[in-house]
């Protein structure tokens, strides 16, 4: 690394971690003002049959508080058998242990009564068979339909409903771990994982480098693995492994491209699986082992930017994280810029140029649609109620890149990369906050070039609503012809024959299905379904957009799109299809047929946010 090697960042990671004690996170019952986990153990047998995980883990513990007798750990739906702690002659005692009262958002907090400060905690206990984080397919509903099949998913705060732990991203610890699974089955976990493992005597894993708990992630089923690259992997069931393998053909270009710009990829491999289709998001950016959607795979590799998005999460959320989820940017719009750039770097300018111009739009169509208090990077009220405050998802990904690539076309890349280079770096393996990305960016780079980000505008970028009217918005060549043959569509002058859909890049396609929507006739939709397919797309991006308008100009979609809800999980598609449907009363009752045959098919995470969408447009 540029300014400070790879084993002392490492260091640094456990030795500064008591720095944010001051940051408290609320969603979180953990006191690591007293106490860090700096290790964790986990020893567990998956049981398919009752839908658990049972078994223990062991937390090595560091104590800060010299007065401090109490380790409190979040945990949701679990039941605990037991608590012991190691004594200092290495044996195990029984510790007293309460759960206290169950919130619906933060589940309960575990108050382990210590004599001492004991370097070591064991809790047995099992999971929950609905525990939010996982979920438990039959075989029916995997691809082969021979085995079944479970994952994870902890982001944000799910992690405790699988792991007793202190699950919060200011916390970070190495684990290792020992699983029992069912025979002719696979475990991969967001570690270092052996292509070879039998598996005999429990699979194990190790992560030797500093995480937090959100980044814990297990998958276990019938998966096969190829080798993609000198450190690059992909698993997937049987029937899909063929394909995966051929999308993901360009990670270790990608991986290149990344190290380029940002310094050495510090996790060892970088690998991932390609989950089954109730996966709730795009991919999850478990370290070593990035977990993808399907919904990715298109078959012409024309949707790899997703994979430019998990891959950059090793810089920007994996390596550098978010202490809390108020700063949530430092994550998710570092990624979403550092994206771009790695997209430039092998895909062309213009390329990058596009989806840059798409985020933008389809931004300032989320900014009209939230509360304006969803809309700024970051709050400054310490004190607000996260669930009030805590800017909307979709807002900081573009918008955070879109600061970041505002401060990079003033400064310049050859001062602005050096910079963010040196962000991570300096911050390797550390939890931050807002706070110290300013101190970070006044002293390396606004105290030599003030005219970059003057004050009150960098206040209006972090903390004001919406978008600076200083911001410059990406115009696209590209999208601009595009538009003006869109326009005459619209308005009967250019023929559907003649828009030359067929000859469009995925991208092309999303811009021009969401600048239709809500525009185009029912009958123009019908005629681009017929000339081109759209409604048969391999491309998922594409169909979600063009089932979306359908449903929107009352175009009858409903066979492709009953399929299409029944056959993908993924919350960006489906809670939107179904918020469409549901604004006629004819929609309203056909989505909740659909529903009540898919939801069984869908991830917890999933099945929670449609049921809120449900039961508000019940009333």
């Amino acid at each position: 690394m540029q300014t400070m090697t790879f084993l002392r960042a490492l260091g640094c990671a456990l030795l500064c971690q008591a720095t944010l004690a001051a940051h408290a996170d609320p969603l979180s019952y953990a006191r690591y003002d007293q106490v860090r986990t700096r290790d964790l153990q986990l020893d567990l047998k998956a049981d398919f049959k009752q839908k658990t995980l049972s078994g223990y883990a062991e937390l090595s513990l560091n104590w800060i508080d010299p007065a401090a007798r109490t380790l409190v750990l979040d945990t949701r739906d679990l039941s605990i058998a037991k608590v012991q702690v190691q004594d200092k002659r290495g044996a195990w005692q029984m510790a007293p242990y309460q759960l206290d009262k169950a919130d619906p958002e933060k589940g309960q907090a575990l108050r382990i009564t210590t004599t001492g400060q004991p370097g070591k905690v064991r809790v047995y206990y099992h999971t929950a068979p609905n525990a939010i984080a996982l979920q438990w397919l039959t075989p029916q509903q995997t691809m082969s339909g021979k085995l079944p099949f479970m994952f994870s998913q902890s982001q944000s705060i799910n992690a405790r409903s699988w792991v007793p732990s202190q699950d919060t991203p200011a916390v970070r610890f190495t684990y290792s771990a020992r699983i029992d699974a069912p025979a002719g089955m696979r475990v991969v976990m967001s570690a270092e994982n052996d292509e070879k493992a039998t598996g005999k005597g429990g699979w194990k894993f190790r992560m030797p480098q500093p995480i937090p708990s959100y980044l814990l992630a297990i998958a276990i089923g019938e998966l096969e693995v190829r080798k993609l690259g000198p450190r690059s992997a992909v698993y997937a069931e049987p029937p899909r492994i063929k394909a995966a393998e051929y999308e993901l053909a360009d990670t270790e270009k990608m991986i290149q491209a990344a190290e380029a710009l940002y310094g050495p990829y510090g996790w060892g491999r970088y690998d991932m699986i390609v989950l089954p289709p109730s996966f709730p998001y795009g991919g999850m950016e478990n370290p070593r082992l990035t977990f993808l959607t399907p919904t990715m795979i298109a078959g012409d590799r024309s949707l790899v930017d997703l994979i430019a998005h998990e891959l950059a999460h090793s810089w920007s959320g994996n390596l550098v994280t978010n202490a809390s989820w108020k700063h949530m940017w430092l994550n998710e719009g570092f990624t979403t810029y550092v994206t771009t750039r790695i997209v430039e770097q092998l895909y062309g300018s213009e390329v990058a140029q596009m989806g840059v111009q798409v985020d933008q739009e389809e931004l300032a169509a989320s900014i009209r649609e939230l509360p304006a208090a969803k809309t700024a990077l970051v709050t400054r009220d310490a004190d607000a109620n996260p669930a009030e405050t805590y800017t909307d998802d979709g807002i900081i990904y573009p918008k955070g890149a879109w600061f970041l690539a505002t401060m990079e076309r003033r400064a310049g890349r050859a001062v602005f990369d050096p910079f963010l280079r040196g962000w991570f770096d300096q911050h390797a393996f550390q939890s931050v906050t807002t706070e110290q990305f300013i101190a970070y960016l006044r002293k390396n780079l606004l105290t030599q070039h003030p005219d970059v980000m003057p004050q009150a505008e960098l206040d209006e970028w972090l903390y004001g609503t919406g978008v600076p009217a200083s911001a410059q918005r990406v115009v696209s060549p590209r999208l601009a012809l595009l538009d003006q043959h869109r326009d005459a569509w619209l308005k009967g002058e250019l023929a559907t024959k003649d828009l030359g859909m067929d000859k469009w890049i995925a991208i092309e396609s999303m811009h021009f299905l969401n600048d239709v929507n809500n525009k185009a006739s029912a009958a123009q939709l019908r005629e681009l379904d017929q000339v081109y397919g759209v409604g048969k797309s391999g491309n998922n991006e594409v169909a979600y957009r063009f089932y979306l308008a359908s449903v929107n100009a009352g175009y009858d979609v409903r066979q492709p799109l009953q399929a299409f809800l029944l056959s993908v999980g993924r919350q960006k598609f489906v809670v939107p299809l179904y918020s469409a449907l549901m604004k006629t009363p004819q929609g309203h009752v056909w989505a909740k047929e659909v529903y009540a045959q898919a939801r069984e098919r869908y991830h917890p995470v999933t099945q929670e946010s449609v049921d809120k969408l449900m039961a508000a447009q019940a009333h």
